[in-house]
């Protein structure tokens, strides 16, 4: 594809088609990746800073701020529990946490509330801990590493590490998701093959446990060799968010680095290059179709070692359902490293070559990076007011099956799905790929791809119709495998921070390979001894949770 000049195109279309397009397949550019992390947010105080501002509240039924607080990002799931305590220190979660314990009361914690299933809203849980209020962000001179409450949002951490200090880490692209949930799952997003995950540059993270005797109390542990708590924060670089205890503080810095603040995180980009291009269903058949995906996945397979020059592009194929009208390749960089523009041309040569394809709309464009990382009102599925979803994910070693292909484009094109639905294709390794899959709880090291599939929708009245799509497509994908990703050459399992229940389910799970295999693979058996020791009581859990050994 040759070059594009920095303008927005549009071909073929009159003024409200294009505009249209322009807007939807820059949204798409923009962060709609269900989940992977893009909405505003302001800087809390520095880490540490004085006392609560308030708190603990506790909300009962029939006070008028229940209603309010029952939801998360997913308007499908909506628990009662018998209160919400809101918190604002660690010292009131040991308080929440132990008097739940001493009531009986099954406890779930809420951040950011984008979590995709029902975790925080089982009807089994008594007690919702709310822990949006502590959102501090700062340098924490003690532990020479950035300390970043849970509840503080992608966007918050963002722009105090970009104000404060030039730095960054490579955390997901939707600013309104919580850092509590999205760091103890891993983390990732466009700067990931460039840096790796989230986690790798976990140094510690403290924790509200609880004891066999039901006493709660708060734990620092660090990646230190010799710090007797490493397992608990071994636990958290990928197990998952609610298994082992309540996070109240992360710390963050590099391996390795040293010197002043400015120099213990990578350093944040200062603009970035985005490039969109929508490409048409119209006349675009199944073999073309195929040409396109299998181009997106070979050219991860071939430049997604750590440290070759292409890692440095984030890639993204948004597979729109045939009603949409078209789907959409994306490419992000930093727009200040050497040829970058050159690289994101030659990326989308390589992808729409010999598909037989003309974009119908096509954009370039340079912007400051603490803005794109910050863009309110992207990233988030469907209407803001009634917004049910339901995503699917998977890990792939290399490009696709053709079997694989063909079942994506036959439910892409099926007359069951919508305009809101799809499949997302991410650009994953580089960096990633340099850590061996037991330093951290991410097994899944050895990916090039992230496989998203996503349906969203506003009514209830609609809910039966859209899960039975998305799972009849995901189902179809692995049919060779039971209907689910099992690790093998092509597919790798899924990622914990994308939980789907069905993995658990036997209707939708028909592999013998358990839910927690698909998640944790080889690594699972050490997150249960840590379930034992700093849960043995159990009672962190949910339909995906880690069990102790048996």
């Amino acid at each position: 594809m040759p070059a594009r000049s920095r303008r927005w195109h549009g071909a073929g279309m009159g003024d409200v088609e294009r505009n249209q397009v322009s807007r939807r397949a820059l949204l798409a550019g923009a962060g709609a990746v269900a989940g992977a992390g893009w909405a505003a947010g302001t800087p809390g105080p520095a880490a540490g800073a004085g006392p609560p501002a308030f708190g603990p509240v506790r909300i009962r039924p029939g006070d008028p701020r229940y209603e309010s607080l029952l939801r998360g990002n997913n308007f499908r799931f909506a628990g009662r529990p018998d209160e919400i305590r809101v918190v604002a220190s660690t010292d009131q979660v040991v308080r929440a946490v132990a008097d739940a314990v001493r009531a009986g009361r099954r406890v779930a914690v809420r951040s950011g509330g984008h979590c995709f299933e029902n975790f925080t809203a089982d009807p089994a849980v008594r007690t919702l801990l709310d822990v949006s209020p502590m959102d501090a962000v700062g340098y924490d001179a003690g532990m020479r590493a950035f300390a970043v409450q849970p509840g503080a949002t992608l966007g918050q951490v963002y722009r105090t590490l970009f104000q404060g200090w030039g730095v960054t880490i490579p955390g997901g692209g939707c600013p309104g998701v919580g850092a509590g949930g999205h760091f103890a799952g891993g983390g990732y997003g466009p700067l990931s093959r460039r840096y790796g995950s989230v986690v790798d540059h976990l140094y510690a993270v403290e924790v509200v446990v609880v004891d066999r005797d039901g006493t709660a109390r708060a734990v620092v542990a660090t990646r230190e060799p010799d710090d007797p708590h490493r397992d608990l924060w071994w636990a958290h670089t990928g197990g998952g968010g609610g298994n082992f205890g309540v996070v109240t503080r992360y710390w963050l810095r590099t391996p390795g680095a040293t010197g002043d603040p400015s120099r213990l995180l990578p350093a944040s980009p200062q603009r970035m290059l985005e490039s969109v291009v929508a490409l048409p269903w119209e006349g675009t058949g199944e073999p073309a179709f195929g040409t396109l995906v299998r181009n997106f996945g070979r050219w991860h397979e071939q430049h997604s070692a750590p440290g070759v020059p292409a890692a440095d592009l984030y890639g993204l194929f948004l597979l729109s359902h045939r009603s949409a009208g078209y789907v959409t390749l994306v490419a992000q960089i930093d727009a200040d490293r050497p040829g970058a523009d050159g690289l994101v041309t030659d990326f989308e040569s390589v992808v729409t070559a010999g598909a037989g394809v003309a974009p119908i709309f096509t954009a370039r464009r340079t912007m400051p990076w603490l803005h794109r990382m910050t863009w309110p009102g992207t990233g988030e599925s469907g209407d803001a007011a009634t917004r049910r979803y339901k995503i699917k994910a998977g890990y792939l070693r290399r490009s696709p099956a053709d079997r694989q292909i063909a079942a994506v484009h036959r439910h892409l094109t099926n007359d069951t799905g919508g305009p809101d639905s799809g499949m997302l294709l991410i650009g994953y390794g580089g960096q990633v790929r340099a850590v061996p899959p037991g330093d951290t709880a991410i097994a899944q090291r050895d990916v090039v791809m992230k496989a998203v599939y996503q349906t969203t929708w506003a009514d209830e009245a609609d809910d039966a119709a859209r899960l039975s799509w998305i799972r009849a497509f995901y189902r179809d994908v692995y049919a060779d495998t039971g209907g689910v990703p099992v690790p093998g050459d092509v597919d790798d399992g899924s990622y914990i921070n994308y939980p789907d229940a069905d993995l658990a389910d036997p209707r939708w799970n028909t592999s013998g390979v358990p839910a927690h295999t698909l998640y944790y693979k080889d690594n699972y058996p050490r997150l249960q001894r840590v379930k034992a020791r700093w849960d043995p009581r159990g009672v962190f859990r949910h339909a995906l949770s880690v069990e102790p050994p048996a």
